[in-house]
């Protein structure tokens, strides 16, 4: 099916340029994660200020990659378009539950988080849900059910499920955890931790990347890359730590990668 039956409209310039440029700010983040560890859960030196509960913390941070892009959706009365309907339901069925379920799942001795991260994270969802309102429901990319047929969005439906999937079962496994050894860290297992530390990472990284594929949008694509940006520092950083802690921790584990990385 060729790519202007399901193409619609022209963007603003400034919107299109805006894009690249958050996109392009996502290179020298991945630099200074390399050299700078995000201060939360066992990273966090003590050093960063004021500190939050890890569940408001979350729950305020994450919450605008849920009410921001909702304000676009019904802004545009997004629910008479199949395609944004369904954009819009595959969107909130990752983020309904980071923001506002998964903050309460965690333990109430969970490590707080430094205010000034908070901010962080609440800024850069802001942006990044502003973009996805954006480019999915007020100056769509696409808007036309023809793209359900289509090759990106069926594909992308399978990595985006299969990175959930991923993610879901790691972290249901890290929050047993403290449950199981309160007050402690120990090592994960099962799932795709036999064969990387951060397999939780993974599965977010995987379903970024679906999700560019299956909005063939510049936005998703921004969000695939900070997701990389921020998680492979992160990993790495992840893996090094349990290697340290943990004499005995499984020597063919890799950090994110099954046998790569």
């Amino acid at each position: 099916m060729p790519p202007e039956t399901i193409t619609v409209g022209m963007r603003p310039d400034w919107l299109l340029t805006l894009t690249w440029a958050w996109l392009a700010l996502a290179l020298p983040t991945a630099c200074c994660l390399c050299f700078i560890n995000a201060p939360y859960g066992r990273h966090n030196p003590g050093t960063w200020g004021p500190l939050i509960s890890a569940r408001y913390g979350w729950l305020l941070m994450e919450s605008p990659a849920v009410i921001v892009p909702t304000c676009a959706f019904v802004w545009v009365h997004g629910w008479e378009s199949t395609v944004m309907l369904v954009f819009f339901l595959i969107w909130q069925l990752h983020y309904v539950h980071r923001a506002w379920i998964y903050p309460f799942r965690l333990t109430r001795i969970s490590s707080p988080m430094p205010v000034l991260l908070m901010l962080m994270g609440l800024a850069f969802n802001l942006i990044n849900g502003s973009l996805q309102g954006a480019w999915l429901f007020i100056h769509p990319t696409i808007d036309s059910s023809a793209w359900f047929g289509d090759w990106r969005f069926a594909t992308g439906c399978v990595v985006f499920g299969l990175g959930l999937a991923i993610n879901m079962d790691s972290c249901n496994r890290l929050l047993r955890l403290p449950r199981e050894k309160p007050g402690e860290y120990s090592i994960p297992h099962g799932g795709l931790f036999r064969w990387v530390s951060c397999p939780n990472y993974l599965g977010e990284i995987v379903g970024w990347l679906g999700w560019a594929l299956l909005t063939w949008s510049p936005a998703g694509l921004a969000f695939a890359a900070w997701t990389i940006a921020n998680l492979v520092p992160r990993s790495r950083a992840h893996h090094s730590w349990y290697c340290e802690q943990f004499p005995d921790y499984p020597a063919k584990r890799k950090a994110l990668v099954p046998g790569i990385f």
